[in-house]
């Protein structure tokens, strides 16, 4: 999702991860020791790990799901290693054809960089996961609504360009490797907490189902499985959550995003950790869990 107001300290911690790459290329086969594995992760600020630290800034950290699932896997394979690629704000676009605001990756794009890590490990490469589509559209939908034309044009960008990132990322890992998407959360269904604001959260649950539904069927017809994220944070649940007046979905964005308090999108701690075990969920993660 989106990476705005992500300070110098999401650069470096991602500049240091790229950088690290050539290291995690020259990794040999120790004598006695299994060639090492891994966990590559892509896509937006969610597979950053973004959070708001105490200052109200969104900086990325190792506390994300990405980071809650990479721990789970080691704990059956100690040997595994996680490779973060993953750009806050990144795009369909942005990951085919580079542009990523906070570093530059050295093959040029996110998904060239995958692309060229998954040939040069072939056979070592466990779980791919990806989360992507989420700013192609996030920007259509503000106080005044849902931006018609800005939604149609997020779509086609999507299906256009999902496919393409998809194929590519299965050539060069192969047929056997587990490539595994998530659908999204909807973070605007803070609004129902604003003045007059439940028809603006109906609306944005209205627009995460039509882009989630658009995901499911992309993964499916390459092949991949999802994360089902939404129906987690339970999105489409109006009914009252326990005995307040405040419905389910909109509880539960207030308690694992910073929607509610810092106007932040991204999930906290614990918002990951339901992210986390919405792959684990997912039958090719579990087999690598058992």
């Amino acid at each position: 999702m989106g990476g705005r107001g992500i300070r110098l300290a999401l650069a470096l911690t991602a500049g240091v991860l790229l950088a690290g790459l050539p290291l995690v290329g020259a990794t040999s086969r120790s004598e006695g020791h299994q060639r090492p594995v891994y966990y590559l992760a892509l896509g937006d600020s969610l597979a950053q790990g973004v959070q708001v630290n105490s200052s109200g800034n969104a900086v990325a950290t190792d506390q994300g799901y990405v980071d809650d699932l990479y721990g789970a896997l080691k704990v059956d394979n100690p040997a595994i290693q996680l490779v973060k690629l993953g750009c806050p704000g990144a795009t369909t676009g942005t990951m085919i054809n580079g542009g990523c605001p906070y570093f530059s990756y050295p093959d040029g794009s996110q998904l060239a960089q995958a692309v060229s890590f998954l040939r040069t490990h072939r056979h070592q490469v466990a779980l791919v996961t990806i989360d992507i589509g989420a700013n192609n559209v996030d920007g259509c939908f503000s106080a005044s609504g849902i931006n018609s034309g800005c939604v149609l044009q997020g779509f086609a960008s999507v299906q256009a360009q999902l496919p393409v990132i998809l194929r590519q990322l299965r050539l060069a890992a192969g047929p056997m490797v587990p490539v595994v998407g998530m659908n999204y959360y909807d973070p605007f269904l803070a609004a129902y907490l604003e003045p007059g604001g439940a028809g603006a959260a109906t609306e944005s649950v209205v627009l995460g189902d039509a882009l989630n539904g658009l995901l499911a069927t992309i993964y499916a017809l390459n092949g991949d499985q999802v994360a089902n994220v939404q129906q987690t944070f339970q999105t489409n649940n109006f009914a009252p959550y326990g005995t307040s007046a405040i419905p389910t979905n909109v509880a539960l964005i207030c308690a694992w995003t910073y929607m509610c308090n810092y106007q932040n999108i991204h999930p906290n701690t614990m918002g990951y950790q339901e992210v986390a075990g919405a792959f684990e969920a997912v039958s090719q993660v579990r087999r690598l869990l058992r």
